[in-house]
């Protein structure tokens, strides 16, 4: 049990760092901008989904976590 904790400790202070990253600015202009993001503008709404930034996203972390798991 401390393993698991241990670990979801970790992913956790990650996760909050790069948000922090990603909230201050440092993030490339590229992210959420991709071509097959969805940005809907009408009239004083928006409405905007990044699905090709989550697909690259989602990949990107598998390829990582496959690494550590061996």
């Amino acid at each position: 049990m401390r393993d698991i904790g241990r670990f979801l400790l970790i992913v956790g202070i990650i996760t909050v760092l790069l948000g922090l990253v990603l909230w201050g600015g440092f993030a490339p202009k590229w992210l959420g901008r991709l071509p097959g993001d969805i940005r809907i503008e009408r009239g004083n709404s928006v409405f905007y989904f990044p699905i090709v930034t989550c697909i690259i996203i989602s990949i990107v972390l598998t390829l990582i976590f496959s690494i550590f798991r061996r």
